[in-house]
This record gives structure tokens, C-alpha cells and sequence, in this order.
């Protein structure tokens, strides 16, 4: 096998935030890319994520063929945010609805649940084996005051003008992963979530060496993000592919389905990067993101989201789909 994407080179707070040091950091990642490309990597991925890398409230939901997934549970992330974590100003986030259905979902809860909810939507956080407090959470996502959607998009655009050259001149590929969930949470702005905001920050930077991370589960989370179109409009701008399925309902809810089978339509979406790969005359690194945790794996200790067999499955399931479709446009 041949490494030729790495993932991720992490962008430091301060440089999202354009506080501190940052633009000693911006050229220390600028020499992490000199030290990649020496290495022979082509691809570098990255995120522009506030503070949370993602977000679920249970990481063993069980699914009907005993198999287990992550699972993202609107009512518990908001009673989450509003009664353990208390998180000033939260009530203007959610409405009436909202708020009514998260207390009664917390009032619900054993106190055993409620800890492992606490444990389960702080995952996402750096250094996450190790427990932080309301307190300790509370001052990180202060530090974004001030901080809206704009804001952040014009710190991440000053990032890419930067970077941007430095990664064309030693010949890799930046490729940034869109936001999970693609909503604002915590009162954090997410940017990367729709294909606007995808165009916004190519063209903030344009080059070959500005591209994307098409992550299907991220941006399929949203009912009005195009999938197959995107690819077909931004296919020359994909540098790395990342292909899971979520399935979503009306509450705002959604786990992480079979590779094949939820609201994505992944035939759809293969064929057009099947289509965008034969016209840039490339193979575009893909890896099977996230799968259940089933059949031996449910006996050991893996990482949510990274256990081997449900990885193994939809990389079966998707090499079989590229194929299938690649055979019948010959």
C-alpha cells in the first residue's frame, strides 16, 4: 500500500480564532507541509471546525440487526447543552418546541445516562480521554465571542491565502472536511456545511491546491445539500473522498446507516465521481469513513466509528458499487 493522504494536520484555536500567536502558527504549518511532501504525501486533509471536531449523543446505538452506530439525538444534545452543561444564552438557539421536548427527554434520564451523554457529546473535544468540566467548556467556547460565521470564514480565507502557495510550491493537496454536523453547535459557527460555502473558499484561494474532503455523511446530514450535483459542480476540486451514509428524520435526528442504504443516494454519487475521474484522468483516494461495530467487534474496544469489519463491509459494498458502475460506462 501507498500513503499518499494524510489526515488531519490539525489547525491550531488561535489561528481560527486570529488571536495570540497565529501567524507563528500559520508558518509552523506551513513548514508541517514542506515536511509532508518530503515524506512523498500528496494530500493533506484538514478541518476549520470551532473548538468540537464532531458531535453524537450515543456512540453504541443499536441498530435492528444487533449492529451498532453512532447516533446523533437532537432532544438530548439540546437538554444536553441547556440543563448539564448550562451553557449561558442557550434558550435563544432552540425554540419553545425545542426546549419543551428537551426537558422532557432529561427528565427522562437515569443519572447514569445523563454521565454518559456528558461523556459521549465531548468526544469531539482534543484530549477527549480524559474528562473535562462544565467550566473548562464553558471558558473554551467563550473564547469565540464575537466570533459569527463571517468572521470565521474571513479568518479561514486569510489561512488558505497563506497556505495555499506554499502547498502548490512543494506539490500537495490541501483538502478540507466539512463540518460534523453541518449546523452551528454550542453557539459555534460551523462554515464548511452547504455547497456555497464550499465555492466561497475555493475561490477564496484559487488554485488546484485548494480543494475538498467530500464527505457524504457530513454534508448528507442536510436534507438541501445536493450530493451528486456537488460532486459533478466541485468534482475538480475533490482531492479525497470520504463515502459514508446517514439517515435522517423530521426531528433532526440521524445515524449512521449501512454505506448503501440511507438518505444519500450513494449509486448516484459514484457514478459522478466515477464520471469526474475519468475526465481529470485521476483515482481519487477514497476510505470507507465510519461503520458499525458488528459480528467479533462488538466483543472488543474500538474507537467510535473505526471499528474493522463494519469499515471492511462498506469498503466491500463501495468497490463493488465503483466497479459495477465503472463496467457499464465502457
Amino acid at each position: 500500500m501507498t500513503w499518499t493522504v494524510i489526515e488531519s494536520l490539525p489547525v491550531h484555536e488561535d489561528i481560527k480564532k486570529q488571536t495570540g500567536n497565529y501567524q507563528q502558527y500559520i508558518e509552523n504549518y506551513k513548514q508541517s507541509l514542506r515536511n509532508v511532501a518530503a515524506c512523498g504525501l500528496k494530500v493533506v486533509t484538514y478541518n476549520f471546525m470551532p473548538i468540537l471536531d464532531w458531535m453524537r449523543t450515543e456512540i453504541s446505538h443499536t441498530m435492528p440487526d444487533g449492529s451498532k452506530a453512532l447516533y446523533f439525538e437532537k432532544a438530548a444534545f439540546i437538554a444536553f447543552d441547556l440543563f448539564i452543561l448550562k451553557r449561558p444564552g442557550a434558550e435563544s438557539d432552540y425554540s419553545a418546541v425545542e426546549i419543551q421536548q428537551a426537558e422532557q427527554r432529561f427528565a427522562s434520564m437515569t443519572d447514569c445516562e445523563k454521565d454518559v451523554l456528558y461523556t459521549n457529546t465531548l468526544l469531539g473535544l482534543p484530549g477527549s480521554e480524559e474528562r473535562f468540566t462544565e467550566e473548562q467548556i464553558l471558558t473554551a467556547l467563550r473564547t469565540y465571542d464575537g466570533i459569527d460565521r463571517q468572521k470565521l470564514k474571513e479568518h479561514l480565507f486569510h489561512f488558505l491565502r497563506e497556505i495555499v502557495p506554499v502547498a502548490e510550491e512543494v506539490g500537495v493537496k490541501m483538502a478540507i472536511h466539512p463540518d460534523d454536523p453541518p449546523f452551528s453547535i454550542l453557539g459555534l459557527p460551523r462554515i464548511v456545511s452547504t455547497e456555497q460555502d464550499a465555492k466561497e473558499l475555493l475561490d477564496a484561494a484559487p488554485s488546484e491546491a485548494n480543494g475538498l474532503c467530500f464527505c457524504t455523511g457530513s454534508y448528507g446530514v442536510r436534507a438541501d445539500n445536493d450530493l451528486p450535483g456537488m460532486v459533478k459542480r466541485l468534482g475538480d476540486h475533490i482531492h479525497f473522498l470520504h463515502l459514508r451514509n446517514t439517515r435522517r428524520d423530521e426531528q433532526g435526528n440521524f445515524y449512521e446507516a449501512d454505506h448503501l442504504e440511507g438518505n444519500t443516494d450513494m449509486y448516484a454519487v459514484v457514478k459522478e465521481i466515477v464520471t469526474v475521474m475519468r475526465k481529470r484522468g485521476v483515482s481519487i483516494p477514497m476510505r470507507p469513513d465510519h461503520g458499525h461495530q458488528m459480528l467479533d467487534d462488538l466483543k472488543k474496544k474500538t474507537y467510535p466509528g473505526y471499528s474493522a469489519i463494519g469499515r471492511l463491509r462498506g469498503l466491500a459494498e463501495l468497490r463493488g458499487l465503483e466497479l459495477g458502475i465503472s463496467r457499464s460506462m465502457e
